[in-house]
């Protein structure tokens, strides 16, 4: 199997909310002719939107998940998280800043992260967590991309 991850759809309960905080963010909605899903260029990979329970029905999951639980002000965690780095602490603070400005929720404010680097959180308007990152231990290349050590 190639090491790759194409797309990462996110459940929403407003679609039309979510698209219009991520177009707020400066991420322009690509692929307009799929009107049940919002889809986004992210690099190499797709980023898309597409309401909970549809998304719970297509991966044969429905009935057996509370979306609740992920949206925002739900009861918890919901087992995993997105990051978007960027190449200084300046930068973090202003993503936080701008995704706050736009209605997202400032889960963890940034700060020096056990790990070396720089970091703060913040939850989309569905909830789901987002870390914003300055690593000084894993260069981003000139795509934006991360280049892994070996």
């Amino acid at each position: 199997m190639d090491q790759r991850i194409s797309i990462v759809t996110l459940g929403t309960s407003d679609l039309a909310r979510a698209v219009a905080f991520w177009e707020a963010m400066g991420w322009p909605r690509r692929a307009k002719a799929f009107d049940s899903i919002a889809m986004f260029q992210c690099g190499a990979i797709a980023f898309a939107i597409y309401p909970f329970d549809k998304l719970a029905e297509d991966c044969g999951m429905a009935g057996s998940i509370d979306a609740g639980a992920v949206r925002r002000g739900g009861p918890g965690f919901g087992g995993f998280t997105i990051a978007h780095n960027v190449a200084s602490e300046a930068e973090v603070d202003a993503l936080l800043a701008t995704a706050v400005a736009h209605g997202a929720t400032l889960q963890k404010p940034a700060h020096k992260a056990f790990w070396g680097g720089y970091s703060g959180y913040f939850c989309d308007p569905d909830g789901h967590p987002w870390e914003v990152a300055c690593n000084p231990f894993v260069p981003l290349g000139p795509e934006g991309e991360m280049l892994l050590p070996d």
